[in-house]
């Protein structure tokens, strides 16, 4: 399997609002940037996002390593949370829906063509690549918005 590096971020301007996600993959000693943005969505949503689009780039089964400085993306793996509303049909301990099942479930798939390993980064300080990958996430949300 192809060694894959993957670093990504996610950002909104209004939390619902205007988001946008920004990811880097490394290959290889070759780099391809990816971003996008969306109108109604939330800060969770991108960064999410980022890591979906980012694994989607992949055109066979690759080792993947994410780095991400969101705790909610890391944490639904490093804690085995996602694996747990799976089984309970998307519910929470307290029985309550998961939110952002939607996106879950598509990151869910891609881990089971990749095998994924999750790392979580400061973000907003020394790490180069989510710094660049923070600022794809809120260009493109700048883009978005002057379109």
């Amino acid at each position: 399997m192809k060694k894959v590096t993957l670093y990504t971020d996610g950002a909104c301007s209004g939390n619902p609002g205007v988001g946008g996600w920004g990811a880097i993959l490394m290959f290889n000693g070759h780099e391809k940037e990816i971003s996008g943005a969306e109108a109604d969505t939330t800060n969770n949503r991108m960064e999410i996002s980022a890591v979906i689009y980012g694994l989607e780039c992949l055109k066979e089964p690759c080792e993947v390593s994410v780095y991400s400085d969101s705790a909610y993306t890391v944490n639904a793996f490093a804690n085995r949370w996602i694996y747990g509303w799976a089984a309970s049909g998307w519910k929470k301990t307290d029985n309550k829906p998961v939110l952002n099942d939607d996106l879950w479930k598509r990151l869910l798939k891609l881990t089971e063509i990749h095998r994924v390993t999750f790392h979580k980064v400061k973000g907003h300080a020394d790490n180069e690549h989510n710094n660049r990958c923070d600022k794809l996430a809120t260009d493109a949300i700048k883009n978005y918005k002057s379109e």
